[in-house]
């Protein structure tokens, strides 16, 4: 099926030479949407900001090696991994474009909600959302040429890269903002984050509400997209832990890349989607990020538990060592690398 962007012309916007409408579908509805959804993803981002802590964001970025993993997790395992599952599904452009999307879109707030959850590395988790949401700027734009060339030079569907650039750019702002204010004014930092993590929920029950009713039939997805929604959150969280493990980093900092790795930025990826691509391609893109941040926070959920029950698990590996947990071993070790290496 051909897709294209803002053309009538185009084939795969058209039926049998007449263009395509959508039963029940309100310009002014999707208009009002978008600034809606632009303003809100503004303030959850905004909220981000106020969790940054400047000397914290400066520590990390001086000692870039927990960052630098995880932006080569967000960046370069995540699209990967979505190009493998389009690839390895056979799925339509269109719909392997969403799944892109979704792959490259920065950390979400939820990875720096469970990290805390489980007892993770906080200002690793923070760092790295933080830096992830600026560099998605141009990692996303790049990540898609990258990955979308063969769809789009076959015709079958065009990347409007200049109203996703604008999109993340507009991104910058609200999260400068945000940690000025809590440089400043770090009481009212908190309270904003509050309100700032409680839009981030709202903007997903308004997603998953509208898209009900202004794309009638986005629900109606195929088997393989289901799949890819299911799998690719675990995917994620495994590669990441695995890389971090293999690398030899300290058993928090494990946890907290897995979790930066798999839990995406789904308000990012609603925002990009809506901004950018026509109705009757959204009517195809819009399930995707929903299905994929029901099972992120499903397996994130599930990691939780596995955490909490691997955190209680004494394990006797000496007799000099009883009752010593082995993730407190770990912990000790990795602070001591970190020591001998300052």
């Amino acid at each position: 099926m051909l897709n294209c962007i803002n053309s009538s012309d185009c084939v795969g916007n058209t039926t049998d030479g007449e263009e395509e409408t959508f039963p029940g579908f309100n310009d002014p509805l999707n208009f009002a949407f978008t600034c809606v959804l632009s303003i809100m993803l503004a303030l959850v981002v905004f909220s981000l900001g106020c969790t940054v802590e400047v000397q914290k964001l400066w520590f990390h970025i001086r000692r870039p090696w927990g960052i630098g993993l995880g932006i080569v997790c967000q960046f370069g395992l995540m699209p990967f991994i979505g190009y493998i599952l389009s690839i390895a599904f056979a799925l339509n452009p269109v719909h392997a474009v969403a799944v892109l999307i979704m792959g490259c879109c920065p950390g979400g707030i939820i990875s720096n909600v469970i990290t805390y959850w489980i007892d993770g590395d906080m200002d690793l988790s923070i760092a790295m959302t933080t830096c992830s949401t600026i560099l998605a700027m141009g990692m996303m734009p790049l990540c898609l040429y990258i990955y979308s060339s063969s769809w789009v030079q076959s015709g079958n569907i065009k990347i409007p890269y200049t109203n996703i650039g604008i999109t993340l750019v507009s991104l910058i702002v609200p999260v400068s903002a945000g940690i000025f204010v809590n440089y400043r004014w770090p009481k009212h930092a908190k309270k904003i984050l509050k309100v700032g993590s409680i839009l981030g929920w709202l903007i997903i029950v308004i997603v998953t509400v509208i898209s009900v009713v202004l794309f009638k039939g986005s629900w109606a997805v195929d088997t393989s997209v289901l799949i890819i929604g299911v799998i690719y959150p675990i995917v994620g969280y495994v590669s990441g832990f695995a890389l971090a493990f293999l690398l030899r980093q300290p058993w928090k900092r494990c946890r907290t890349i897995c979790l930066e790795t798999g839990a995406q930025n789904i308000q990012v990826c609603a925002t990009v989607l809506q901004t950018s691509f026509t109705p009757k391609q959204l009517v195809l893109m819009f399930s995707f990020p929903l299905i994929y941040c029901g099972f992120q926070f499903l397996h994130g959920v599930i990691f939780l538990y596995w955490g909490a029950k691997m955190a209680v698990r004494p394990t006797i590996t000496r007799p000099e060592m009883n009752g010593v947990q082995q993730d407190q071993v770990w912990a000790h070790r990795g602070s001591t690398r970190a020591r001998g290496s300052q």
